[in-house]
């Protein structure tokens, strides 16, 4: 049976409620949001004369609720437009309309007796056939389907979203003893397509997957940091970027989900794991226990290992449990790595350290291998799956048997032997079979070691993707320092960056050309798309800097006109062009998905014209891009100046979007051109699908364009009176207003007498001028300087 999802309940609108109704709102799912009606009063609804009966008063938990998080930052929705396809309600006057939706979602207090209560009035109203599930985060399954009726049981299953649903990937679905096969493959496709997750089905065994490995690692550590006499501020500096894991690394990570959360998920474990060969490790240190005596949550309660008092951010020291200043935290095996970009290669060296850190790697890596290896088939019968679940749900670039593989597969077991741990008997079976690692890569696929079979298996659903990962070497038609050009297949080529950050200079620049030439020769069309972190943070503004300062402006001039004449070789070649972007678009990365025949953004894609942070104005087309598409918006009669305004406070404003839709908002995005994916790892498959139909249907090389309107002296007045009054009103300095104008000079086209049509190259020239222009003032420089050295822009 074919099953459509147009409208879902969500019952309970806490935080992780009103998290999951909004991400539904985010895909276009209509949502209806239900809590229970307050049992008394507030002063204010007193005052006011309201009861307990009015509509008002009895939705006030579930509107409360829904407006804290959308005024929540980071924001749990994609567009706050989105909002209005959310309708709220109570369960005691609304519980019937659920007969009206495809799937009922539970979110309720984690209590097997209130959940029950809740399924009670459930059953009442739902119509069968309609998904029931819970985004219970450890209660058994089996014990929420217990005296249910067959239908309901069928349908019903464990949906276990990650806290923030918008961001978090992981979406872990538990079967029920009853639930039909047919539910649990059209939830992780749904999973994977509609919501962008990694769907994961889990056994139903307490935490599942994700928290069960990951309470493990940190209480692990909670354990190792008073064993090894580590700060907190060490660890957090072990257990960060440095190993491909978030900058909250483990600690701030507790203080920001809230340490009782951490608490009640471990007890959990603790009590409901009683055959666990780490069981005593679940039990909580003495110093846990004191900071949840004393209320010390994190981030909830205003301090938790971590405290802020003005601008300053005290650490707690473990073992007298007062605050101290921050102490700075080094290690030489961290110095050791600091030339290696990836992550998954750095665990070799790490490991090997002479000091304090290649110990504790040592320590927790063993302890983790062999916890995960004892895992299987207790929580899961695929590696992979252990895998996906903490990439997904804690944000971790390896998962566990990645790192393992990376570190080998022998060392691993050395190291847990020297800590007196033994892997389970399937490893060592692995080994003994000849399989020397529990992933490998054949013709652009992964396959993991299968258990029962001891044969490599292909990893299922990769089918829908394209891992640059896994074809960089294989399918490679050239490359540079900055950049290689792979082969997608069907006439398709790819362009992915490689420099520090993907930020695009010189070799960046130099293939994207050759991709072109290649792609106008042998091949039908062109995506530029990587799946790093993030795009592009936008163009080397180091090698700027450097020119500047040595006052070799020719260069300078040569270095920003190759610039523009590659974005414009984008816009203006044989072949369809399609730009992938996803993560930080800044500046010359958005610059290229402005020239591009079409942008395939990821929903979670942050873009904009950041180029006043640094003291210019966009100078790789996009300050033109920009005045041309407020040009073909004029319409007769309109008040153009109106428009152009809109376009021009983007750029000036630095305004960054805060999804790939918000990109649409400030113009960035064009609705009928481009296009959202909310699966980042579906992008770059999505790019080649449309780089196709457009060579397929007959792709036309666009010519060139000379009849952009711009408004001459009109809007240049304009502009020029408002960044005036700007600055006498203190919101902008001398500087600001000195880039504000240069901008406007080249929107309104120059000092023209009257509105004319011009040409996009006119427009580049003038563009050029100004950027360079603004490349020999002193506070430019000091803009730029400040940036490359301490990462943020400077307001001078």
């Amino acid at each position: 049976m074919k099953r459509t999802i147009k409208k879902v309940a969500v019952v309970g609108s806490g935080i992780m409620g009103s998290g999951i109704a909004c991400h539904f709102a985010n895909i276009g799912v209509e949502v209806l949001l239900l809590d229970i009606i307050p049992r008394e009063l507030t002063d204010a609804e007193t005052k006011k004369g309201l009861t307990l009966e009015d509509k008002v008063v009895r939705n006030r938990l579930v509107n409360d609720h829904l407006m804290t998080a959308l005024k929540s930052k980071p924001s749990p929705i994609y567009s706050q437009k989105f909002a209005s396809r959310i309708t709220t309600g109570n369960t005691t006057d609304d519980m019937a309309k659920i007969a009206g939706v495809d799937w009922i979602i539970e979110v309720v207090v984690e209590r097997l007796d209130i959940k029950k209560l809740v399924f009670d009035q459930i059953e009442q109203f739902r119509k069968p056939g309609t998904l029931i599930t819970s985004n219970t985060s450890g209660i058994p399954i089996h014990f929420m389907s217990e005296g249910r009726s067959e239908d309901f049981q069928k349908h019903f299953c464990g949906t276990h979203f990650f806290n923030p649903a918008r961001y978090l990937k992981l979406f872990e679905i538990i079967p029920g003893p009853q639930t039909a096969t047919g539910v649990l493959d059209f939830l992780t496709i749904y999973g994977e397509k509609f919501l962008g997750k990694t769907s994961v089905v889990a056994k139903d065994t307490p935490a599942f997957i994700g928290n069960r490995i990951g309470i493990y690692g940190i209480q692990s550590l909670f354990h190792l940091v008073k064993e090894m006499g580590l700060t907190i501020e060490e660890v957090d500096k072990l257990t960060g970027p440095v190993i491909g894991r978030p900058k909250s690394a483990t600690f701030r990570t507790v203080d920001v989900v809230g340490l009782d959360t951490l608490v009640h998920v471990a007890n959990g474990i603790y009590e409901n794991c009683p055959n666990d060969e780490q069981h005593d490790l679940f039990k909580l240190p003495d110093f846990v226990n004191k900071m949840m005596e004393n209320k010390w949550l994190g981030s909830k309660s205003g301090q938790g290992f971590y405290k802020k008092e003005g601008k300053e951010i005290l650490t707690l020291d473990l073992d007298t449990l007062e605050y101290r200043s921050a102490k700075k935290a080094s290690f030489a095996t961290l110095e050791l790595t600091k030339t290696i970009d990836k992550p998954i290669d750095r665990f070799k060296v790490l490991v090997t350290g002479k000091d304090k850190a290649g110990e504790f790697y040592r320590k927790s890596f063993a302890g983790m291998f062999a916890y995960v290896s004892n895992r299987i088939p207790e929580i899961s019968d695929e590696v992979y799956k252990i895998d996906d679940a903490m990439k997904a749900g804690f944000g971790w670039e390896n998962g566990p048997f990645e790192i393992w593989d990376a570190i080998g597969v022998e060392k691993g077991i050395e190291m847990m032997q020297a800590e007196g741990l033994e892997p389970a008997v399937w490893v060592t079976k692995m080994l003994a079979a000849g399989n020397t690692s529990f992933y490998t890569i054949k013709e652009g696929a992964t396959y993991f070691y299968n258990i029962p079979t001891k044969l490599q298996t292909k990893v299922p659903g990769q089918d829908a993707f394209i891992i640059l990962n896994n074809i960089r070497e294989s399918k490679k038609v050239w490359s540079n320092s900055g950049a290689i050009i792979q082969d997608l297949g069907d006439g398709i080529l790819n362009l992915e960056f490689q420099s520090k950050m993907n930020t695009i200079g010189g070799d960046v620049l130099q293939a994207i050309n050759k991709a072109i030439d290649l792609s106008e020769k042998e091949y039908q069309g062109l995506v530029i798309g990587n799946q790093a972190a993030n795009f592009s943070v936008g163009a080397n503004i180091g090698m700027i800097f450097m020119m500047a300062v040595e006052q070799e402006y020719d260069e300078l001039n040569m270095a920003i006109k190759m610039f523009q004449d590659t974005m414009m070789r984008v816009r203006y070649s044989g072949i369809p062009v399609v730009v992938a972007p996803h993560g930080m678009t800044f500046g010359g990365g958005c610059e290229m998905s402005l020239h591009a025949d079409k942008v395939i953004a990821a929903a979670e894609t942050y873009m904009g014209l950041v180029e006043f942070g640094v003291g210019v104005i966009p100078g790789g087309g996009g300050s033109k891009e920009l005045a041309l598409r407020a040009s073909d918006l004029f319409h007769k009669n309109d008040v153009e100046l109106n428009v152009l305004q809109e376009y021009f406070l983007t750029i000036a404003m630095a305004k960054v979007s805060t999804s790939g839709y918000e990109a649409f908002d400030t113009g960035l995005l064009q609705h009928g051109k481009d296009l959202i994916v909310v699966n980042k790892d579906r992008q770059i498959a999505e790019a080649k699908k449309h780089a196709l139909i457009m060579a397929e249907a007959g792709y036309t090389q666009p010519i060139r364009r000379t009849d952009v309107k711009v408004l001459g002296k009109q809007a240049l007045g304009m502009f020029l009176v408002g960044t005036d009054q700007m600055e006498a009103g203190k919101y902008i300095s001398e500087h600001d207003k000195k880039i504000a104008n240069k901008l406007a000079y080249v929107m309104a086209g120059g000092d023209l007498s009257e509105a004319s049509f011009v040409s996009e190259q006119y427009l580049l020239d003038l563009e050029r001028e100004a950027f360079l222009s603004l490349c020999t003032e002193r506070k430019t420089l000091e803009r730029i300087q400040h940036m490359l050295t301490k990462g943020k822009p400077l307001r001078n």
